[in-house]
C-alpha cells in the first residue's frame, strides 16, 4: 500500500483506523481524541489511493460536520476530495427519496415539513376531531407530535409509547391514535414529509425494493458514520442496508457520550455494532488532547463506574494541572455568588470570559445564576431557545416561496392567507381548496376565478405572485420580492419589528449563497440556523467576548479553558425522575462525563446543600452520587460556609 501523505501525523492508533480498508470497524472515540482528524484524513487517504470520491459515503449529524471534514481532507489532499458523497442521515435520505419518489407513493414529489409545521397539521386535526374542545385532558399538538417522532423512532406502536411513557393520557390512547393515524393521511394527501418520515420511507425504499438497495448499495465503496452513539434504531437499519454489498462500514463513536435518548437515539446501537457486523475491528482512540490529566484521571473514575461500556483510558501529555473541585454551599444564592465571583477572579487573572462556560443540566437551572451576573454585570450568551427558523416572522416569509414549488402545501397556504386583511379561516379553506381542485398553485391566485368577496382581499398577494413570475430571477431576487411585500405586515403584527427586520435581512444573506430555491428550502428545513428572534444571527466581536451558559446537552463538542458544573445535587442531578430508572440514570452518568470532559484546564462542580423542592416537598442537600464516592486524591472537595472555605 502507498504510504499515506500525512501518515506520520498520526498517533498509532488514529494511523490504524485510516489505514483500515476491509470490513467493518468500530472506533471508540474519547472524549477530544481526535475523532474528526481522523475521519478527514480517512477520506483523504481513500481518494489518495484512487478511491472514487463519490463512493465513499460520509455520514453526519450536522450539516456543519460534513461540510468542514471535507474541506479540512481537501486542505490534506486536493479539491477531489469535495466530491464525496455525505451529509446527515436526513439529507441523504432527502436526496435518495426526490430520486425514487414513485417508488415511496410521491410520484409527482413530496415537500418535507419541519417541527412546527408538523405540529400545525396535528392541531388542526385535534380540532377538527373535536378533541381540543373536550372537558377533559388530551394532549396538546407538541406532546402529541413528540408522541409520534418516539412512536417511529423507538420502532414501537404509539398505543404503546402513551401506556409505557405519557401514562397520565392513557385513558385517551384510543384518540390518540386516531390522530396519529389520520395524520399519516394528511401527509400523503397533501405529499408532505416529515423529518422522521425521511428515514422511515429510505429504509422502506431499501427494504421493499431489493434491486435499487442493491444499485445503491453497490455504488458506494466505503461507508463512514460519524458519532454513531447519537443513531436511533431505523439509522443503524439503513446502515445495514446501505453496507450490504461492499460491507466496508466504518463507525466511530463513543458510547460514553450517548446522551440524546430524548431524540430517539438508541445506545444498544453502538453497544451492538459488533453483532449487526460480526467480525468487526475495534480501534480505541484513548489519547486526549484537550484537558489536564488530573481532569481525564477523574471523568475516567467517572465512567468507569457505568453499568455497561467500552473500557478506555483517557490519557495525555499535559501531566501537570489543578484537581478538580467539588464546592458544596449554603444554598442557591451561595452558588450563584461563588460562580460570579470564582468568574471575576479567574478574568482579573487574566482568562477570556469566552474561555468560561457554566453547564447545567436543565435550563431552568441557571435562572438565579443569570440574575447575579446580570446584578454584577457580566455578558452571557446562553444556548438554548427556539430554532430561527421557527419564529413567526420567518415562518411567514418562507410560507410565501415554498408554494411556489410545492402548490398543494395546505400549511403555508394557510400561513399566507391568514396574514390578508379580511381573509379568516373560512375564506382561507375555500380559497385553497379552489387552487387544489385544479392543483393551480401560486399561478391560480393570478387568474379571475374567485368571486368578488374573494377577490378583493387576494389584490395585494396576486401582485406578489406576478412578480415572481419575472424571468431568471435569483434565489436572493425571490428573497427580496417576498420581504418587500411582507414589511408592512410585519410592522402591523409585531411590536419588536426593528429585531425582526434584521432576522430578513440575514435571511437575505443567506440565500445569496444559494442558485436553486429548492435547495434553500431544504436546507432552512433540514440545517436551519440555530438563532431566534431578537438576537442577530451573526455573532459580533462583543458578543464573541462573553461568557458561555448553556446546557450539557448543547455542549457536546465543545471546549472551554475553565468549566462551572451547577447543581450537581442528587435529585437534580440525577434528577429525581432518572433514580428509579436504571436505563435513564446511566445517562445521567454519562451526561456528567460529557459536561466534565468540556474542560481543558480548570473544572468545578457546584451544589447547594440545602434545597427544597416545594412541588415535591423534599430537602435535597447530598453532592451527586456519581460524585460522592471519587476519593479525595481525584476531587479536591469545598466547604463554603458564612466564614468562607474549608475542606471536607
Amino acid at each position: 500500500m502507498k504510504k499515506f501523505l500525512f501518515e506520520d501525523s498520526l498517533n498509532d492508533p488514529q494511523r490504524e483506523a485510516v489505514l483500515f480498508r476491509e470490513g467493518s470497524l468500530l472506533v471508540i472515540a474519547g472524549a477530544g481524541s481526535g475523532k474528526t482528524r481522523t475521519l478527514t484524513h480517512r477520506v483523504a487517504a481513500l481518494v489518495q489511493e484512487g478511491v472514487p470520491p463519490r463512493s465513499i459515503l460520509l455520514l453526519t449529524f450536522t450539516r456543519k460536520a460534513s461540510t468542514e471534514m471535507v474541506r479540512r481532507a481537501s486542505e490534506l489532499l486536493d479539491d477531489r476530495c469535495e466530491k464525496v458523497s455525505g451529509g446527515t442521515f436526513h439529507s441523504f435520505a432527502n436526496s435518495v427519496l426526490r430520486k425514487y419518489s414513485t417508488y415511496i407513493g410521491f410520484p409527482g414529489g413530496f415537500a418535507i415539513i419541519d417541527e412546527s409545521d408538523a405540529e400545525d397539521l396535528v392541531g388542526l386535526i385535534r380540532k377538527e376531531l373535536d378533541l381540543a374542545g373536550k372537558e377533559r385532558s388530551f394532549p396538546a399538538k407538541k406532546t402529541l407530535m413528540s408522541m409520534f417522532s418516539r412512536a417511529v423512532n423507538k420502532v414501537l406502536p404509539v398505543e404503546e409509547i402513551v401506556c409505557n411513557e405519557y401514562t397520565h393520557f392513557s385513558s385517551e390512547v384510543q384518540d390518540i391514535a386516531a390522530v396519529h393515524r389520520e395524520y399519516a393521511k394528511r401527509k400523503t394527501l397533501h405529499g408532505f414529509l416529515d423529518y422522521d418520515d425521511l428515514l422511515v420511507k429510505l429504509r422502506n425504499l431499501l427494504t421493499e425494493y431489493p434491486e435499487i438497495r442493491e444499485r445503491i448499495s453497490s455504488s458506494f465503496q466505503y461507508i463512514m458514520v460519524d458519532e454513531y452513539q447519537d443513531t436511533n434504531k431505523i439509522q443503524a437499519e439503513i446502515l445495514r442496508l446501505l453496507a450490504s454489498a461492499n460491507r466496508n462500514v466504518m463507525v466511530v463513536g463513543d458510547d460514553a457520550q450517548s446522551i440524546y435518548s430524548f431524540r430517539g437515539a438508541n445506545f444498544r446501537n453502538i453497544m451492538d455494532f459488533p453483532n449487526l457486523f460480526p467480525d468487526t475491528k475495534m480501534i480505541r482512540l484513548e489519547e486526549n488532547f484537550r484537558s489536564v490529566q488530573p481532569i481525564l484521571t477523574l471523568t475516567n473514575n467517572i465512567i468507569d463506574q457505568a453499568a455497561e461500556k467500552f473500557t478506555k483510558k483517557l490519557f495525555t501529555k499535559k501531566l501537570a494541572g489543578n484537581p478538580p473541585v467539588l464546592v458544596s454551599t449554603g444554598d442557591e444564592k451561595a452558588q450563584s455568588l461563588f460562580v460570579v465571583n470564582k468568574i471575576n477572579e479567574l478574568m482579573l487573572n487574566g482568562i477570556n470570559p469566552r474561555d468560561v462556560a457554566v453547564l447545567f443540566r436543565a435550563g431552568f437551572h441557571s435562572f438565579d445564576l443569570e440574575l447575579e451576573l446580570n446584578r454584577k454585570g457580566f455578558s452571557f450568551n446562553k444556548v438554548g431557545g427556539f430554532k430561527f427558523v421557527e419564529s413567526a416572522h420567518i415562518k411567514d416569509l418562507l410560507a410565501h416561496l415554498k408554494v411556489l414549488f410545492h402548490p398543494r402545501d395546505r400549511l403555508s397556504w394557510y400561513r399566507i392567507l391568514a396574514l390578508v386583511d379580511s381573509i379568516g379561516p373560512k375564506k382561507a379553506q375555500m380559497i385553497f381548496e379552489t387552487l387544489d381542485k385544479e392543483n393551480l398553485g401560486y399561478k391560480g391566485i393570478l387568474k379571475d376565478i374567485f368571486p368578488a368577496k374573494l377577490a378583493k382581499p387576494l389584490e395585494t398577494l396576486r401582485g406578489l405572485y406576478a412578480s415572481f413570475e419575472k424571468d431568471k430571477l435569483s434565489v436572493f431576487d425571490m428573497g427580496e420580492i417576498a420581504l418587500n411585500y411582507y414589511m408592512p405586515i410585519l410592522k402591523s403584527r409585531f411590536d419588536d419589528w426593528p429585531k425582526r427586520q434584521k432576522d430578513l435581512e440575514q435571511l437575505l444573506v443567506i440565500m445569496e449563497r444559494y442558485e436553486d430555491p429548492r435547495e434553500f428550502l431544504t436546507d432552512m428545513t433540514l440545517e436551519p440556523p440555530n438563532t431566534s428572534s431578537g438576537n442577530s444571527m451573526e455573532i459580533s466581536s462583543e458578543s464573541a467576548r462573553r461568557l458561555t451558559l448553556s446546557t450539557i446537552h448543547s455542549a457536546k463538542g465543545l471546549e472551554w479553558h475553565t468549566v462551572f458544573v451547577i447543581w450537581v445535587l442528587d435529585g437534580r442531578f440525577p434528577s429525581i425522575h432518572a433514580i428509579e430508572n436504571e436505563d435513564a440514570l446511566e445517562e445521567e452518568r454519562r451526561l456528567l462525563y460529557v459536561a466534565a470532559t468540556r474542560a481543558r484546564e480548570n473544572l468545578f462542580f457546584v451544589y447547594p446543600r440545602n434545597f427544597y423542592d416545594r412541588n415535591l416537598r423534599m430537602i435535597f442537600s447530598n453532592p451527586s452520587r456519581f460524585l460522592s464516592d471519587i476519593p479525595d486524591d481525584l476531587l479536591e472537595k469545598q466547604f463554603l460556609g458564612s466564614s468562607g472555605f474549608r475542606r471536607f
